[in-house]
């Protein structure tokens, strides 16, 4: 047995190895000045990066969870390994012979380490990559060759075959010098009826490798129609060394073009990962034998150092119902991520290794490169089972989805997906779908004592909007409604520069109450074209407006300023107007691709060209109507 490493060996292994180069296997560092890189921790879950290495210093620490120290330290930690391990990890990761004090200068190991199980499973992967080339391995070659993986895409990911016979990989690894106890723990040999047996037999293997790229495990594909045991896939049962909660398949490959490229593709096999890098997307990986689950989402999220919205995450599924469930579940744990979340489903049902075989690399790129929000592919799975085009089945539909809307923790993205929402289902009040949104994601009601004192009423968003007298006073901050305060004032001030163009804007572009009662009375007043202008038009209006909360607010958009330089009143003007009107073409733009979105062209083509024809028209209109706002605003 070997004694202690001598000291200045374990100097020349700590001198040797860059700390930047191993956090860096496991952490994306960026540059933090001062000649400090800085990354997502990988001992506690953080949202803003607090992990710190020094590379001068040879040295780490974290402001989070205090977690710090030296190259050997962190590979203790990260990969729950004893002093001498992360050691002997390091001195084999750059080349130093260790000597040991009391023996001599062979590297021995501890029995039962887990650099011992390391070793069994590389010695088990170079064995089964062997035995592919056999006689008897020639239904896994095929097997390969059939969806489009030659030898060199085999070599790549290290494929293997399990070869028949019940002991055969025991026996060679026994012949290695290895324990039978030794690989009973690392799972690659099983106690049978007769004596210890291989736990794989006559399956096409493929290495499951953690990120520092050791194989810790194996997944088996069953490929003969005899075989004993039905299920499809087996993997290597939990050990020391494999959780298959903490591995991803291809993510060793993986996990530079993820870093580099922000980007990382979830699929949902070993084939699809092949496939996909194969066909130039080097960031696909793939969960071994269990769901993508949260312990998968924290070992991306710290390759993509995921404290800001520039990383995105794309979830390929099958387009078949299964495909639909692992999407919905999915998104059920998005929120962990702050990256951009996505999902890519293949036409007709295909995989991405099907969808290569039949269309070719260019078609899994376009795969990728179209595809769609997540939370938009589940909101707009759920609106399928409702008839959007009868009210019944919008109110029903926004009951289904606001809830689902509502999960999304930050504000903006809600708010967004709410007003998208209400274009989905064809629903006009914009507003209170935010409004109904919001409320949801604010939880219960408030405490009672703060209720009482100073809870508005609410107001159920599917009803009509609410009467001017029970409405409050439009806040003159929000920039929602900038536009209608602006266009208000123009009829009330400028009278003879709004004309018609004033009096022509539809109720639907006010959505305040207050904003949309002074409408009215400026209509009933005979408009901003009636000739009337100064004192003797706001009065007018005052007349024809009968509620005092309408009254109150008149006299102040009367006198308040119009927002825009001097003596550019006409193009300000103008630019408010056609704004407004921009929106409203908006809104209706949105309601014709909803109604697209449900009309099939293959099915219903004279009333899908009608409305596309629509749609154009529209879109120009929106686009004159935009040059002319930007003109003058």
């Amino acid at each position: 047995m070997a004694g202690r490493i001598r000291e200045s060996d374990i100097a020349l292994v700590r001198d040797r190895s860059r700390i930047d180069e191993v956090v860096g296997d496991h952490v994306s560092l960026r540059n933090a000045g001062g000649g400090s890189l800085k990354g997502l921790c990988p001992f506690h879950d953080e949202k803003s990066p607090s992990f710190n290495v020094r590379p001068s210093h040879g040295t780490y620490h974290c402001f989070g969870c205090g977690e710090g120290g030296d190259v050997i330290k962190f590979v203790m930690k990260v990969d729950h390994l004893g002093f001498i391990e992360a050691v002997e990890r390091l001195a084999d990761r750059v080349g130093v012979t260790l000597v040991y004090e009391g023996g001599g200068s062979a590297v021995q190991r501890d029995r039962g380490t887990r650099t011992r199980m390391i070793e069994a499973h590389r010695a088990a992967a170079d064995y089964y990559l062997e035995q592919l080339r056999s006689p008897d391995a020639l239904k896994a070659r095929e097997f390969l060759a059939e969806r489009g993986f030659d030898e060199a895409a085999a070599a790549m990911f290290g494929c293997g075959f399990a070869p028949s016979g019940w002991d055969k990989l025991t026996k060679h690894l026994l012949g290695r010098g290895f324990e039978l106890d030794e690989l009973l723990k690392a799972q690659l040999v099983k106690e049978g009826r007769q004596g210890p047996i291989d736990r794989f037999h006559r399956r096409l293997l493929w290495p499951i490798r953690d990120i520092s790229g050791d194989v810790v495990g194996f997944g088996a594909r069953r490929i003969f129609d005899d075989d004993p045991i039905q299920a499809k896939y087996l993997n290597t049962s939990e050990s020391p060394i494999y959780k298959k909660s903490h591995v991803l398949f291809g993510l060793d490959l993986a996990k530079k073009e993820i870093a580099r490229r922000h980007q990382v593709v979830v699929v949902e096999g070993y084939t699809d990962v092949m496939a996909m890098h194969l066909a130039g997307v080097p960031t696909a990986v793939a969960s071994c034998g269990t769901a993508f689950g949260t312990d998968h989402m924290n070992l991306l999220r710290r390759l993509l150092i995921d404290d800001d919205m520039n990383g995105e995450v794309i979830f390929t599924f099958d387009g078949d119902a299964a495909g639909q469930k692992a999407a919905m579940k999915a998104f059920e744990g998005e929120q962990q991520f702050s990256a951009q979340t996505y999902i890519a489903v293949a036409p007709d049902g295909m995989d991405p290794c099907e969808l290569r075989q039949d269309k070719g690399d260019v078609a899994v790129r376009d795969l990728v490169a179209r595809r769609t929000p997540l939370i938009e592919f589940a909101v707009r799975t759920q609106l399928k089972e409702y008839d959007l085009d009868s009210v019944d089945g919008q109110v029903e539909a926004l009951r289904k989805t606001v809830p689902l809307v509502a999960q999304i923790k930050d504000r903006a993205k809600r708010d967004g997906y709410a007003t998208k929402l209400a274009w989905w289902v064809g629903w006009n009040d914009e507003a209170a779908i935010v409004r109904r949104v919001r409320e949801t994601a604010g939880g219960g009601p408030a405490p009672a004592k703060q209720q009482r004192r100073s809870a508005p009423p609410v107001v159920d968003p599917y009803r009509a909007a609410m009467p001017v007298e029970t409405a409050r006073r439009p806040d003159k901050r929000d920039p929602r409604l900038w536009h209608q305060r602006e266009a208000l004032k123009s009829a009330l001030q400028v009278p003879e520069l709004a004309g018609p163009y004033y009096d022509a804007l539809p109720d639907e572009v006010f959505s305040h109450p207050v904003y949309l009662a002074l409408h009215h009375a400026i209509r009933d007043a005979g408009g901003a074209s009636c000739g009337l202008s100064g004192p003797a038009f706001v009065e007018a209006v005052s007349q024809a407006c009968q509620e005092e909360s309408g009254r109150s607010v008149l006299t102040e958009l009367a006198v308040e300023p119009l927002e825009c330089k001097a003596n550019d009143e006409f193009r300000h003007v103008s630019a408010v107007l056609a704004r407004l009107q921009q929106i409203l073409v908006f809104g209706q733009i949105s309601e014709i691709k909803s109604r697209l979105h449900r009309i099939s062209p293959v099915q219903d083509p004279d009333e899908y060209r009608a409305l596309f024809g629509d749609l154009v028209a529209l879109e120009e209109y929106h686009k004159a109507l935009g040059q002319q706002a930007v003109g003058g605003l």
